[in-house]
């Protein structure tokens, strides 16, 4: 019964030791071809595993009794390949490379590419020496781990500069499309793979992410059309399961979101090379719209919507996308500029929810007065470290919390209401813009709530440039006042106090005076014309003929000249004296009222009815 029971459990770990090494197999050509007296390079891939990667690399040439080892990344050579075998180990990618220089007709034969003794893990390979001038091209081998991501170069010059470019897969009958510049995409790589256009005429990439076992095969990259016209190459693509994660990275295929919610998207770089960009961008049938990248750049529609958090220390940067809407729905890739960095895409779906996070988004506030934006959290983020930030299109560096900062903001948090407080003394115009509430947990970044801050009553410089010779004193103002701005001594919202009230004093003062003037100008207009007017009163006025000569004949008559008449003293008003005319010597010649000229007419008048009345008695 214990033997019985000893044979079953051997029997068991051989076949759980069968299936790990059918998950890491290794993967190589399997025939080259080299030139006599030439060279010739082999790539065998490995699974990247920790003892893989430190493991004993080899080359050897099979024969009937064994496989004779030629060099070996321990440092061995055989005799015979001193000076033209070299091996190269790089561990990172997975990947050895053995090179065959010199080549001789007794090199033709079998070999195999392996990794520790006893041929633990190996594949074979037939090497084949021509004495020809040409060598057959072979196919490209490309050895990716699940999940993971691959990028391929297609070359085929500038006489295919217009033609049309294609990734296709080989079945036993045909070429299936997986993608093309015509914007055709097979609906089992949506969103998995994208072609871009090189510098060069005829060049392209194909980038592939989130590869799986299935997409192991024979693919055709060509310019024109298959099987008609053209060129191809021909690629061999391998995607194997690697049992543990080298660097502890998980990709992240599916991301879920809730309309106006928010989303994050971790990216993964190798912190070692030589990376100066890295970039979001979202798929497209024909092309990857980029949204935010390292320096700076944020596509316009997505300002204040977008932020991208990067840390070298563990080669990764965060990308956080909020406001989500429907459009929003897609597949979003991560890239860098670095030949030998994998793309990821990630899958963006909108669902059904509400985000957890929650507050106004959107004030309008008066200068000069004081704010507190809140943002109520969840009892799941209870243990979550909690930051206030301003939106930046480079960063959104969290505030300082339950202190003053240089800004005059003070972030609180109430764990009993659960809620999570940006409070401003006094808003500025320079406070206007977005800000971000948002969660971080063992230094991921969470969900996050963006608030929209506007500024009423903020200072506005006028775009008109100001007089020289009238404007002076006030232009000189203004720019003492920008000054005491800059240096902190004088508030923005105290000088566009003053300015206001010096425009509204202006504008009240300006119509009064020119009002003022008007009034002034009419009435010295209607004085002038009254005493014109005064000084032309004629006889004729009256309608009567009288003539100079009917005054002559009023004089001969006896008619006295009231104007050459002595004044008179006039007694007081309600006393019965008659007017007493007196003459003396010295004269005194008392006040007179001054007759004006229509007076004077009238007495005329009156004189010239009376000599007349009298001539006519006379005659009579």
């Amino acid at each position: 019964m214990t033997l019985l029971l000893f044979i079953f459990l051997l029997a068991f770990v051989q076949v759980g030791s069968a299936d790990v090494l059918a998950s890491s197999s290794m993967l190589g050509p399997r025939q080259v071809t080299g030139l006599l007296h030439g060279s010739v390079t082999v790539k065998c891939f490995y699974p990247a595993t920790r003892v893989n990667r430190h493991d004993r690399k080899y080359w050897c040439k099979q024969s009937t009794r064994q496989c004779s080892t030629i060099v070996s990344s321990n440092g061995y050579i055989s005799r015979d390949y001193e000076g033209r075998a070299t091996i190269t180990d790089f561990p990172d990618y997975g990947l050895f490379t053995v090179e065959i220089s010199g080549l001789r007709r007794n090199d033709i034969g079998s070999y195999k590419c392996g990794i520790g003794i006893n041929d633990k893990l190996f594949f074979k390979v037939k090497l084949d020496v021509s004495q020809d001038s040409v060598v057959p091209e072979e196919a490209q081998l490309f050895y990716i781990k699940q999940q993971g991501a691959v990028t391929i170069t297609c070359d085929f010059g500038s006489q295919y500069g217009t033609a049309r470019k294609y990734l296709c897969r080989m079945t036993e009958t045909q070429c299936i499309t997986v993608i093309d510049t015509l914007g055709n995409v097979n609906s089992s790589y949506k969103g998995r793979v994208l072609l871009n256009y090189n510098e060069a005429p005829g060049s392209f990439n194909i980038f592939m992410t989130q590869l799986k076992r299935r997409d192991s095969g024979l693919y055709l990259c060509g310019a024109g059309r298959y099987g008609t016209s053209g060129e191809t190459k021909e690629l061999n693509i391998h995607v194997y399961e690697e049992p543990l994660l080298s660097n502890g990275n998980i990709e992240q295929p599916l991301v879920k979101g809730v309309l106006d919610g928010s989303v994050s998207v971790e990216c993964y770089y190798d912190p070692k090379g030589n990376i100066t960009l890295k970039y979001l961008c979202k798929w497209r049938q024909n092309g990857c719209t980029q949204l935010i990248n390292s320096y700076g750049d944020v596509l316009d529609s997505y300002e204040g919507r977008i932020v991208m958090h990067d840390n070298p220390e563990n080669g990764s940067f965060t990308v956080i996308l909020n406001q989500l809407q429907e459009n929003d729905a897609g597949y979003y890739w991560c890239m860098t500029d670095g030949e030998q960095e994998k793309k990821s895409s990630t899958e963006l779906k909108i669902i059904a929810g509400q985000p957890n996070l929650r507050g106004v988004n959107e004030f309008n506030v008066v200068a000069g007065s004081p704010l507190t934006m809140t943002c109520s959290y969840p009892c799941k983020y209870y243990s979550y470290s909690k930051y206030w930030c301003k939106w930046k299109n480079t960063a959104c560096d969290p505030l300082i919390s339950h202190e003053q900062n240089q800004t005059g903001l003070v972030v609180t948090c109430d764990q009993d209401s659960r809620i999570l407080s940006l409070n401003f003394d006094q808003v500025t115009p320079t406070d206007q813009g977005w800000y971000w509430c948002g969660v971080k947990h063992e230094g991921h970044y969470g969900e996050t709530m963006a608030v929209y801050l506007r500024i009423q009553g903020a200072f506005q410089r006028s775009e008109d440039a100001p007089n020289a010779e009238s404007n002076n004193d006030v232009a000189l103002s203004k720019t003492e006042r920008k000054s005491k701005i800059a240096a902190g001594v004088e508030s923005p919202v105290e000088s566009s106090a003053e300015d206001n009230n010096s425009k509204v004093l202006l504008s009240v003062l300006i119509p009064l005076a020119v009002m003022f003037l008007l009034l002034a100008a009419i009435f010295a207009f209607v004085k002038f014309r009254f005493f014109k007017n005064s000084d032309r009163v004629s006889v004729a006025s009256y309608r009567t003929n009288i003539s100079m000569t009917d005054f002559e004949n009023a004089s001969q008559y006896g008619a006295k000249n009231n104007a050459c008449m002595e004044e008179s003293h006039e007694t007081q008003l309600g006393e019965m004296n008659e007017y007493a005319i007196t003459s003396g010597s010295p004269k005194q010649e008392p006040k007179t009222t001054k007759r004006g000229s229509k007076e004077e007419a009238e007495m005329a008048y009156s004189t010239f009815l009376l000599n007349s009345e009298s001539i006519s008695a006379t005659n009579s």
